[in-house]
């Protein structure tokens, strides 16, 4: 029997389709050796097993597109579920690698930040105006963030002004502040800005980290526990300091 009116507009407001800031891991490629690739996956899932579990992951060839040889897609993405991650897409390959891709059930993936514009003569433009302080992105969460919740904020700050429940993730392109417990997991400059930190007035994390570079629950010294701490990287080290 065909769909009334009322059915039909009751099946419109059934969903939407709608682009939003999704932080998805890249498993960046430098060589097409899946067993040295399998190697240093297990090494680095050990240091911190609970970060990476069911994690979605793309996979990056954009530094070997080049290279000689195939990428053996079916054993990448075999070991890669047997390490707990979950595969969904490729990104940077040629034709025969996105083809080969789509082959093992993966997506093909853009990466625009590696796209280069041929260069060509463009003519000058007016300086555009900075952004004033009330158009940045930041974000602030005035309840706790429970756990399974997922909170991350593209081009700004995060602030939490309760607490950060374990088994909870918040992440943000800038700086995090929480003003309470923060347990779970707390990721600043996700997008690789160094510069950022992480202010805490209880540090009980399950891993923090900033461009990438983290540390979880067992690395964290015992001193640095229930009290107010700001987290930052000095020399390419992960610094967790008393405030």
């Amino acid at each position: 029997m065909p769909a009334t009116h009322s059915e039909t507009e009751k099946l419109s407001h059934a969903f939407e389709i709608k682009s939003g800031p999704v932080n998805l891991p890249l498993l960046k490629l430098l060589s097409t050796d899946v067993g040295a690739i399998s190697a240093q996956l297990r090494q680095k899932i050990r240091q911190a097993p609970d970060f990476f579990r069911n994690a979605p992951m793309a996979i990056d060839v954009h530094s070997i597109a080049e290279a000689a040889g195939e990428i053996d897609f079916i054993a990448l993405v075999r070991i890669m579920r047997d390490f707990g991650l979950t595969p969904v897409g490729l990104c940077g390959g040629h034709e025969r690698h996105n083809q080969a891709a789509q082959v093992v059930g993966l997506s093909v993936l853009s990466l625009a930040r590696h796209e280069t514009p041929p260069p060509q003569a463009q003519p000058a433009e007016t300086p555009k105006p900075k952004t004033p302080p009330e158009e940045m992105r930041s974000k602030i969460i005035e309840h706790p963030v429970r756990s399974g919740q997922r909170i991350y904020v593209a081009g700004g700050d995060l602030v939490v002004m309760s607490q950060v429940s374990a088994g909870a993730e918040i992440m943000a392109d800038g700086n995090i502040h929480v003003y309470g417990t923060l347990r779970g997991r707390a990721l600043a400059g996700v997008q690789g800005n160094l510069n950022c930190r992480i202010f805490c007035h209880d540090l009980q994390a399950e891993l923090v980290s900033v461009g990438g570079h983290y540390k979880i629950s067992e690395n964290i010294d015992d001193s640095l526990r229930g009290v107010p701490v700001q987290i930052f990287l000095q020399d390419q080290s992960l610094i967790i300091k008393r405030l």
